[in-house]
């Protein structure tokens, strides 16, 4: 099996762990979004169709090819950046079956120290932290990855190391251990490993999420302590000396995660954070990208990607609003005319969890000749205490007669959710 990933991906984590479980995997995770690396962003780009015929003509045709003598993972090592919902390449370098050795922090009123440390720390998050979360997937080309965590890390726990005497470069999972007490039975937590800048800026290096309940396999007692580790996403990445690593913890990470029912406070009695650090790779270098010509089209509406928060001053609520229009473009060869609209809107007021609400329409075109057909496809979900809640819709129009319509609604048991 020969999988690849990229660290803007959702799937970043089933590379390494292929390598690890399946004999003869090999890996291959670059720095980009979920597009193939031929053409994926943020460069550098891989020749990816040159790697996938090394493969198939070892494995389909059974020449030699020496993919058998590829290392088993090649991780991109991207070099610490200023934060940014988008980039269009990231500076780093490939690393060839990376050895590494574990670095082990702990929580403490100090911050991030190498011994433990008293600690009593009580975070309670607005339910609007999260908002430069990124995208799970980002896949649009548009501003979808993480912002400057300063804003949530201030709406967070947060833990700072010593400047770093040497440059940290951080591969695999990094694991975190807490013991903590919550007030409420159901709770959530947002754990963030982050870059800060010698001027505050907070890159995000990785995350993970966990649903408290789900973890222990019931429902927390309030006010009894529990021990809970969680592996955050894998990663490869490079924080310079002089810079510091951050540990942040939030109860909220929306609209990434659905909030839990009541707004929670959670204390922090004691954690530690164990990261591996590289301490030996070999380089690797890949072929340069190839491809057919691109496809030949006609544009008549260009693309566009809009990522904003808007806040009602009256009632509170704050949305963030996604709109990607993915342009309308005809085909040069058959003249087939097509386009579509993406918008999604996620609502939340800081101080309600139940007021959470997401909503997406989508808009598809077909056209050609005298044809014109379109759909519009809505749905909505919102909860209470208990369930959730759908509600969705499909029309359809030949021109702009409707000639298909369906509704669907339904309710979901939230189930320690």
């Amino acid at each position: 099996m020969l999988a690849i990933g990229g660290w803007g991906d959702a799937y970043k984590n089933a590379v390494p762990q292929i390598v690890a479980n399946i004999p003869g995997a090999k890996g291959i995770v670059g720095p980009w979004v979920h597009k193939y690396p031929h053409f994926a962003v943020p460069e550098p780009r891989i020749g990816f169709l040159q790697e996938a015929l090394r493969w198939w003509d070892r494995w389909l045709k059974d020449l030699d090819t020496g993919v058998e003598d590829d290392p088993d993972y090649r991780p991109y090592l991207m070099d610490g950046v200023r934060p940014a919902a988008w980039y269009t390449e990231r500076p780093g370098r490939w690393l060839a079956d990376p050895q590494a050795e574990a670095q082990r922090w702990f929580l403490s009123a100090a911050g991030l120290a190498d011994t433990p440390g008293p600690l009593h720390h009580t975070v309670a998050s607005p339910q609007t932290t999260g908002a430069d979360a990124g995208e799970y997937c980002a896949i649009w080309l548009g501003p979808e990855l993480p912002g400057d965590h300063r804003r949530d890390d201030a709406l967070s726990a947060t833990f700072d190391s010593a400047p770093l005497k040497q440059d940290m470069p951080i591969t695999g999972a990094p694991v975190v251990t807490l013991d903590l007490s919550a007030d409420y039975p159901l709770a959530q937590i947002a754990v963030r490993l982050n870059h800060i800048h010698p001027d505050g800026a907070a890159t995000r290096i990785t995350y993970g999420v966990l649903n408290l309940a789900t973890a222990l396999g019931r429902p927390l007692v309030p006010g009894q302590r529990e021990t809970v580790t969680l592996s955050l996403d894998h990663v490869a990445y490079a924080v310079p000396a002089g810079h510091h690593l951050r540990l942040s913890i939030s109860t909220a990470y929306w609209p990434l995660i659905w909030p839990s029912p009541d707004p929670v406070t959670l204390t922090l009695h004691s954690g530690s954070l164990v990261a591996d650090k590289v301490t030996d790779a070999d380089g690797w270098t890949f072929p340069p990208p190839d491809a057919a010509d691109p496809w030949q089209t006609e544009e008549l509406r260009a693309e566009n990607h809009i990522r904003r928060q808007e806040t009602d001053m009256t009632t509170g609520i704050v949305t963030l609003v996604i709109e990607d229009d993915f342009g309308k473009v005809r085909d040069l060869d058959h003249g087939l005319i097509n386009g579509s609209i993406a918008r999604e809107r996620w609502s939340i007021h800081p101080d309600d969890p139940l007021s959470a609400r997401g909503e997406c329409h989508w808009t598809d075109e077909i056209e050609r000749d005298d044809i014109r057909l379109r759909t519009e496809t809505r749905c909505a979900m919102w909860s209470d205490a208990t369930q959730f809640y759908l509600h969705a819709t499909v029309e359809a129009f030949e021109g702009d007669v409707p000639v298909f319509e369906r509704t669907i609604e339904d309710t979901i048991p939230r189930d320690e959710i």
